[in-house]
């Protein structure tokens, strides 16, 4: 064991879990750690400023456990570094190793070629995409944190590139790298280009631990451009439409790949869904506070949702399942020079990355951009306290729909309007569901959007879109 991991694995345990328990990327803050310790620390660079992988476990009281990614920095304490500070150890400061951009260029370095780093239970390995030369003289490239960290942590370099660091390991390939390696070989435009990844494999676990990708410098999030301008982006909506079918399109169309071959879904799988949200609403109805008054459009309402979701379990053509995007919205889209492209194809970090890798109906990532209109038009009148046009929604929604069923290959989708349009609805309720959950316990000024949303889901005529 070298310096650096001698110092990184005696740091204190109770300053760890500590400083742990702060990050935004934790994902158990509710839950009691019973024991938080470093399992593996794999020194990528050894003079100062020293940069250690590791892999820390948290355990819980319940005998389950969860793994973490944190890259460290080592410095003599004398140097006087003061930022993301996780302890001093035997006079050197450990330190969150993305806040220092040395370190960040060190990663990206290691990134522009192809090695592996072997630890004592395992290698780090690090992977090139492209042309490695085109990328030689980045070494002075300024290096700055993306200040908004949520279950990962990102750094740009320049305006040229991205790295995207996962926190939480689990075993497997992660989706972000697995879905951007295949829309890549099969000419899929719509993405930010891959250049490169990271990964651990060991007895541990193999799991992802980055990637790396082009920067969208000048791009416009999806999110911000249509709060700027909500009539303006129904101009839009048709082309993001058409580049969503594109993409179900190509994700649907590998017959030889069992990871990503399109398949026939079972009757048992549909009834599966609909059980499913069938128990989060009969949960959600009995929890409500119905005095709340904006909570008043739901009361009594518990067993319309029940029968309405039952009714539409019988649909019998359900269409096919392919990998899709799974967590779907305008904030995971930018409007470049060169058209809509999509990121994040990670998937919503609460579910498991069995769960995110699972084939589902493209229809559900069409629910979550219809969803994400709606969360827009109310957010413009709380934001500059102008309603949106009366119509707005609907316009813009018809306008993404009728540029996504033009593009999709329609062999995925249920057979008739009818069809399609009940199991749009299905994951349309399931995303107001969850919305409506997430707002009672975080947003509660925001609740009035997920109820209104149910409520129509509830009112609406048997129509598409």
């Amino acid at each position: 064991m070298g310096e650096a991991e001698r110092i990184v694995a005696a740091l204190p345990e109770e300053r760890l879990h500590e400083w742990v328990l702060e990050q935004r990327w934790f994902a158990s803050k509710a839950r009691e750690v019973a024991h938080l310790g470093v399992l593996e620390a794999v020194t990528l660079r050894e003079r100062s400023p020293a940069l250690v992988l590791a892999l820390v476990e948290a355990r819980f009281h319940t005998g389950t456990h969860e793994l973490y990614q944190l890259p460290l920095g080592l410095r003599p304490d004398d140097e006087g570094w003061d930022d993301r500070v996780i302890a001093e150890v035997e006079g050197q400061t450990v330190y969150d190793a993305l806040a220092d951009p040395a370190l960040g260029r060190d990663l990206l370095g290691r990134l522009r070629g192809s090695s592996d780093v072997e630890g004592e239970h395992g290698s780090v390995r690090f992977r090139s995409v492209g042309d490695d030369d085109a990328r030689a003289a980045r070494g002075e490239l300024e290096v700055r944190p993306v200040g908004v960290e949520q279950s990962n942590s990102s750094v740009v370099f320049g305006d040229e590139l991205i790295l995207k660091v996962f926190r939480r390991l689990e075993p497997g390939v992660n989706p972000e790298l697995e879905l951007l390696r295949f829309l890549s070989e099969r000419g899929f435009e719509h993405i930010a280009p891959l250049a490169g990844w990271y990964e651990y494999a060991g007895r541990l676990v193999n799991a992802t631990l980055g990637t790396l990708q082009e920067y969208l410098g000048g791009a416009r999030e999806g999110w911000a451009l249509c709060l700027g301008d909500l009539e303006g982006f129904v101009g839009h909506a048709r082309d993001l439409g058409a580049v969503t079918g594109r993409m179900h399109a190509c994700l649907g169309s590998a017959a030889g790949d069992p990871d990503f071959a399109s398949e026939e879904p079972s009757t048992e799988s549909l009834s599966l869904l609909t059980a499913t949200v069938d128990e989060e609403i009969e949960r959600m109805f009995v929890d409500l506070d119905y005095e709340n008054p904006v909570l008043g459009p739901l009361a009594g309402r518990s067993l319309d949702v029940r029968e309405r979701l039952q009714a539409l379990s019988h649909i019998s053509a359900g269409g096919r399942v392919i990998r899709t995007h799974g967590d779907f919205h305008l904030g995971q889209t930018m409007l470049t020079d060169r058209g809509w492209v999509i990121l994040d194809f990670e998937g919503e970090p609460a579910r498991s990355l069995h769960e995110r890798r699972r084939k589902r109906s493209p229809l559900r990532d069409v629910a979550g951009m219809l969803r994400s209109f709606a969360y827009a038009a109310s957010a413009a009148e709380q934001q500059s306290g102008i309603p949106a046009p009366e119509g707005w929604e609907d316009s813009v929604r018809a306008a993404f729909l009728e540029g996504y069923f033009e593009a999709v290959d329609s062999s995925l989708l249920p057979h008739g309007q009818e069809a399609t349009g009940k199991l749009l609805s299905v994951f349309e309720l399931e995303k107001a569901v969850y919305e409506l959950r997430y707002e009672l316990n975080n947003r509660p000024d925001w609740v009035a959007i997920p109820v209104a949303g149910i409520e129509r889901l509830l009112d609406a005529d048997d129509e598409p879109g």
